[in-house]
């Protein structure tokens, strides 16, 4: 069979639709599995509040699902878009977008989870302070879904901006990183800010009185645990806006590629690692909430270690794109 250059667009649009939304169904359902799994446990403890619980419980995976309804989104853009000039240029910047949409809602999906279990079982626990519970898992959600927006503000990109006449060799490779960039560093950042949320809800259910302290130490985890990510944007817009002189050596496709892997696979484990250091911070100043800043000091020590490696990964992403 014959491939002409609109078949090959069409297959990459197809295939990218196809990771966006199979990537992006795994983690809503992990995480919307994990809330219902917790508030089974809540409603054992306290069948007098199985309704306040079984409300909470579908406001959690609502939030939850999100993630994979961005997946959708992208997708269907995917299947029916109508490309007015295929390229093959535009095929490899289709498929980035699928990769971008995919693997960044996979995190945020699984991570949204956590907040939504934990506060079902808090209300087992405080039935008085359900609004307030319900209030910090949104908060703590919403935050862990930021990575998966940052992958759909990629992927849009990839689709819909014209990036003129950017010459195919090495363009094509700086199009794909720039989706694996955002997608893969998107994962740890929305599984870490999940482990916060989570771990917050549950400390004001231990201790209400804590709930400012908690919820402020939540944000400051999750905002440093969102930095992965956001490395993984940067290098994605500089692939997608850089103008790369044509060159069909291979190593110079490879060098581009070779950046957005790095700084994608380089961003997952710093993102989980924050997220656990926050989660530990957050979890134990609702029971020692007269050390608050000594426990907030020792988090953000703990994060910059951490965050060191992805800082390392991003540094030989730029030197990838402008120095080799």
């Amino acid at each position: 069979m014959a491939l002409n250059v609109e078949t090959i667009v069409s297959l990459a649009a197809y295939v990218g639709g196809g990771l966006a939304m199979g990537l992006g169904a795994i983690g809503a359902a992990i995480g919307e599995g994990y809330t219902a799994a917790q508030a089974n446990v809540a409603v054992s403890r306290d069948p007098k509040n199985s309704g306040e619980i079984f409300k909470n419980m579908l406001v959690g995976q609502a939030v939850a699902e999100s993630a994979s309804i961005f997946a959708l989104v992208i997708a269907i853009l995917l299947l029916f878009l109508d490309v007015p000039t295929p390229t093959l240029l535009k095929a490899a910047a289709l498929f980035g977008a699928g990769i971008s949409m995919g693997f960044g809602a996979i995190g945020s999906g699984i991570g949204s989870g956590y907040p939504g279990g934990q506060a079902c079982t808090g209300i087992a626990r405080q039935p008085a302070v359900a609004s307030q519970l319900t209030t910090n898992m949104l908060i703590g959600s919403a935050v862990c879904q930021t990575p998966a927006i940052f992958s759909m503000v990629v992927a849009l990109m990839l689709m819909f901006i014209n990036f003129g006449n950017a010459p195919l060799f090495p363009t094509w490779a700086a199009y794909l990183g720039a989706g694996i960039s955002m997608g893969l560093a998107a994962i740890g950042s929305g599984y870490g800010g999940g482990l916060a949320a989570g771990a917050s809800c549950e400390g004001i259910a231990r201790q209400p009185r804590t709930a400012a302290n908690v919820t402020t130490i939540m944000l400051v985890g999750q905002a440093v645990a969102q930095t992965p990510s956001i490395f993984g944007l940067l290098v994605s817009f500089i692939l997608m806006f850089k103008s790369f002189p044509e060159s069909t050596a291979l190593s110079a496709s490879m060098a581009l590629l070779g950046a957005g892997i790095c700084t994608g696979f380089g961003g997952i484990g710093p993102g989980l690692g924050n997220g656990m250091t926050a989660e530990g911070a957050v979890r134990w100043v609702a029971r020692n909430v007269e050390h608050a800043g000594d426990l907030m000091r020792i988090m953000l020590v703990g994060q910059a270690v951490s965050q060191s490696t992805a800082i390392y990964a991003m540094v030989v992403s730029l030197v990838l794109i402008f120095v080799v």
